[in-house]
């Protein structure tokens, strides 16, 4: 029988990986909304994929480094 800290220590620090494809579709819908004229949503969206860039790159380095 497997106690639960086993269980904890052999789940991996990775999930599903939508952060790349979350910041490529709103870079997407900024792009759009730019070619509208809604500046308003383009800057919102380019500022979503921006953090969500940032948040992809902190826990890329952080999973090379462990």
């Amino acid at each position: 029988m497997v106690d639960a800290a086993t269980q904890v220590a052999q789940v991996p620090l990775q999930f599903g990986g939508n952060l790349l494809s979350l910041a490529i579709v709103f870079f997407v819908l900024a792009l759009v909304a730019a070619v509208f004229g809604s500046r308003g949503i383009a800057g919102l969206s380019m500022e979503i994929a921006r953090i969500l860039v940032l948040v992809f790159l902190v826990l890329a380095i952080i999973s090379l480094l462990l």
